[in-house]
């Protein structure tokens, strides 16, 4: 399906790696000009460098740290009238309350939170002034199944979802749409880096990681490219009448049973 991406300008936040580097290439090859933000600028320019190389794109790098103030304005004033904005940088640590202080909790927030809403804040109306753009959020399945052993993202989570349900109920009266993504486990670096250490405890093989994933839906993890392909569906003209709405991209996991 032709998503009529080409020539759109978008900004993909997160975008050295898993998830936002998934994004980034399904826009690529959509035929999207990008703007990618990270904090490292040596894995942004190998990400540009590929997407150049294979798809011919045009690809600006932002190694930016979009917790500080100035690092979001600066985006906004390189970038700020992109077509389409992707909202993905950021995680927060795991924890219950009594293994996370205010600092670390607020540190996590500044740029998982405060970033998403620093962007929206500036960008937002530019898109409405024109009458025209897309907001992705990528947010975290914890928002709407909340735990108390992950209570910083439970929280933050669940913010972000009401925000982009907010936002995304009025905007379209303004030609924007606001929609969010709600991942379940993706087979990131990380997820996977984590899944090796479960299965060197319970196996003593680090190689059979795959099967500490075996409760999961289809027994599989979800695989970044599959956000990839959601995210620029959504921010496509194909999903017009689509906004105030967070896609849960977990399999199914959020409607099975708390012990599944």
């Amino acid at each position: 399906m032709d998503l009529n991406l080409n020539g759109k300008t978008a900004i993909v936040t997160g975008a050295s790696k898993g998830i936002g580097k998934a994004v980034a290439e399904v826009l690529a090859e959509e035929g999207c000009s990008l703007h990618l933000v990270s904090r490292t600028e040596a894995d942004l320019n190998d990400v540009r460098d590929d997407l150049n190389s294979r798809f011919g794109a045009q690809v600006t790098v932002h190694a930016l740290d979009l917790s500080q103030e100035a690092s979001v304005a600066a985006l906004v004033a390189a970038a700020g009238d992109a077509d389409i904005l992707v909202n993905n940088a950021g995680s927060i640590p795991a924890g219950d309350l009594a293994r996370l202080d205010n600092a670390s909790i607020k540190a996590a927030w500044d740029l998982k939170l405060f970033g998403f809403v620093g962007l929206i804040r500036d960008i937002y109306p530019r898109m409405c002034e024109r009458g025209s753009g897309v907001i992705v959020n990528v947010i975290g399945m914890a928002g709407e199944r909340p735990r108390a052993a992950y209570i910083a993202g439970s929280m933050g989570n669940a913010a972000l979802m009401q925000l982009t349900r907010a936002l995304g109920a009025e905007s379209l009266d303004h030609g924007v749409r606001v929609v969010g993504i709600n991942p379940g486990p993706i087979e990131t670096d990380r997820l996977v880096s984590q899944a090796k250490i479960n299965a060197d405890m319970q196996f003593g093989d680090e190689s059979r990681w795959r099967e500490t994933h075996k409760s999961l839906p289809g027994g599989r993890a979800g695989r970044p490219e599959e956000m990839g392909w959601l995210a620029a569906y959504l921010a496509s003209d194909r999903a017009s009448w689509i906004s105030g709405t967070v896609i849960m991209a977990d399999g199914g996991q959020h409607s099975r049973s708390a012990r599944a």
